[in-house]
């Protein structure tokens, strides 16, 4: 049996995300994603997917799921392994003030606690492997600056950057490992996009921003930002810098 090389992703229903896991999905992979709605793939030869319906704002149950089936993996059966996390939200667009809290939750439990809980769970399940092993969080660069009426979102992205470069140095003290990078993916033409231009001018003073880059045709499709951030990970220096942006050199 050819060794396969194993690829996690989150919020694959959708966007990027959709895309991604179509680019994925090819000879010689195995896919598993994880999302609330099904991800019906079309099959591909010599390739395997498998997707896991889970709430991650709640994401406990998918990373025992996820450690239980790496336990019973053979690594010799795996080239390499690799978790992306890409799954997020943004709440309704408006001042923290007025942003309900359970939105306020939601939005940290799936953009930072999700990827924490499944990147502990993926590192336990394969920490006595020596194959080669990424972590790729998706960010944004909202992270990395802030933006009125998107305090949830911004503080989640933050927090995955940080998060990101402290497992890094973790990572770096391990003889086998995971590479770690936090990556910006540019501005995507998606469902996020459109709720950000189509915001309340009162309630987001960017609005008139996202909607000049949409007008414009200064957006990036999914496909075509799926095949960037592919190309990314696919680097030799992945991991280096921990925190990235694809429009970087």
């Amino acid at each position: 049996m050819v060794a396969q090389h194993l690829f996690i992703l989150t919020g694959a229903s959708r966007g990027m995300g959709r895309a991604m896991a179509g680019q994925l999905l090819q000879a010689g992979h195995t896919l598993i994603t994880l999302a609330r709605s099904p991800l019906p793939l079309p099959p591909q030869p010599l390739a395997t997917h498998l997707h896991w319906p889970h709430d991650l704002t709640a994401p406990e149950a998918a990373a025992g799921q996820l450690l239980a089936w790496l336990q019973a993996c053979r690594a010799s059966d795996y080239a390499s392994a690799t978790l992306i996390n890409n799954a997020a939200m943004i709440p309704p667009i408006a001042p923290l003030c007025a942003t309900a809290w359970p939105d306020i939750a939601a939005t940290l439990r799936l953009g930072l606690e999700a990827p924490m809980v499944l990147t502990s769970a993926f590192l336990q399940g394969t920490a006595h492997w020596t194959q080669p092993k990424k972590v790729l969080n998706i960010s944004s660069g909202l992270g990395r600056r802030g933006m009125a009426s998107q305090a949830p979102y911004c503080a989640a992205k933050a927090g995955l950057d940080n998060f990101s470069q402290a497992l890094a140095l973790e990572e770096a003290l391990k003889p086998h490992g995971a590479r770690v990078c936090s990556l910006a993916p540019g501005v995507i033409d998606t469902a996020m996009q459109a709720q950000l231009r189509s915001a309340d001018a009162d309630n987001f003073p960017d609005a008139h921003r996202f909607g000049h880059l949409h007008s414009n045709g200064l957006l990036t499709s999914a496909e075509d930002a799926a095949t960037q951030v592919l190309a990314w990970l696919a680097r030799p220096d992945f991991g280096t810098p921990v925190l990235a942006d694809v429009r970087q050199p």
